[in-house]
C-alpha cells in the first residue's frame, strides 16, 4: 500500500502533466492572491487559465472572493502562474491539501513565492489600510504541513526557517516603495485557524508574543515553499484594527471592503517586483 506521502507524489504529477498539456508557459514565480486582492491579474498578460475544478486532486475554495483558477501568462516578459483564490486550514482541508498547490507550482518550475493575503493588525503603529511586508511569523495552528513520512525529493525533513522570507526579496520591494513613495510597514505575521475572529484576551495574547498582525493563511505555504527551496515574499493589507481595548464588531464585507482600497498600491509593488527579478 502506498504511503501519504507516495500518494501525494502521484497526485502531483497528474496535477502537473493536465496543466502541462493545456499551456506552454514554464513559470518562473508564482504568486497566491489573498482575499480581495485578485487586481494583479488584469497587469498579467494571459495565456492561459485554467480552473481548479478541472486539476485533478486540487481542493476547491470556499472563501469570499477566491475565484479558484490558475493563471498563466507575464509581466515584464517574466513568466508565472498566479493563484486567484487560496485554500484555509478552516475550510475543513489539511495543511496539505492547503499547500498541494506549492508543491504543483515548484514541480512546475517555479523558484520564487509571492503570497498576499489581508490581516488584522494588533500593533497599534500599523493601521487598517496599511501594506505590512512580513518579516517572519509564528505558526499557532498546532499543525504542520511537514508531519509525517517525508520525502527527501520534497526537501530535506528537518527545514530550516531561520529566513522565510527572503531578505533578497524584501530589499528590492523596499526600494521600490521608497522610489514611489508608498508606505510599507514591516512586521511579524501570527496565524490561528479561524474562521472565527480573535477574542480581546486573543489579541492582547498575540500582542504579549510579539505579533504584529494576524490572519488565517500564508504560514503552511512559506513552510512548504522554503522546504522546497523556493524564496518567499509575503506582504499583507491590514484590513482591520484588532486593538484589545479598541476592539468593534467586524464583518467580512468591511474585510473584502478595505482589502480592494489598498489593493492597488500593493498590485503595483508587486507588479514592480516581478519585474526587476
Amino acid at each position: 500500500m502506498d504511503t501519504l506521502t507516495e500518494i501525494i507524489k502521484k497526485q502531483i504529477k497528474e496535477a502537473v502533466a493536465l496543466i502541462k498539456a493545456k499551456t506552454e508557459t514554464k513559470p518562473e514565480i508564482g504568486i497566491i492572491l489573498g482575499t480581495g486582492l485578485g487586481g494583479l491579474v488584469d497587469e498579467i498578460k494571459v495565456e492561459c487559465t485554467i480552473k481548479y475544478s478541472d486539476i485533478p486532486h486540487f481542493p476547491q475554495p470556499t472563501g469570499s472572493s477566491h475565484q479558484g483558477q490558475l493563471i498563466f501568462g507575464t509581466i515584464g516578459n517574466k513568466p508565472l502562474v498566479a493563484m486567484q483564490g487560496r485554500f484555509h486550514y478552516y475550510e475543513g482541508y489539511d495543511l496539505k491539501q492547503v499547500t498541494f498547490p506549492v508543491r504543483v507550482m515548484k514541480e512546475l518550475g517555479i523558484s520564487v513565492l509571492l503570497i498576499s493575503n489581508a490581516c488584522g493588525s494588533v500593533n497599534p503603529r500599523i493601521k487598517k489600510g496599511d501594506i505590512m511586508l512580513i518579516k517572519d511569523h509564528i505558526n499557532l495552528l498546532g499543525d504542520n504541513p511537514l508531519i509525517g513520512i517525508n520525502d527527501d525529493s520534497f526537501g530535506p525533513r528537518i527545514t530550516d526557517m531561520s529566513e522565510p522570507y527572503s531578505k533578497r526579496l524584501a530589499l528590492i520591494l523596499e526600494k521600490i516603495a521608497s522610489e514611489n513613495k508608498i508606505l510599507v510597514r514591516k512586521g511579524v505575521y501570527a496565524i490561528m485557524s479561524g474562521p472565527s475572529l480573535e477574542t480581546r484576551a486573543e489579541y492582547k495574547m498575540l500582542q504579549l508574543i510579539g505579533a504584529d498582525a494576524i490572519g488565517m493563511s500564508t504560514v503552511p505555504e512559506t513552510i512548504v515553499a522554503r522546504q522546497s527551496g523556493l524564496e518567499v515574499l509575503g506582504l499583507s493589507i491590514i484590513t482591520d484594527d484588532c486593538i484589545p481595548e479598541l476592539l468593534k464588531p467586524l464583518s467580512i464585507e468591511e474585510i473584502v471592503e478595505v482589502a480592494s482600497k489598498a489593493e492597488p498600491k500593493l498590485t503595483f509593488l508587486m507588479k514592480e517586483l516581478i519585474k526587476r527579478l
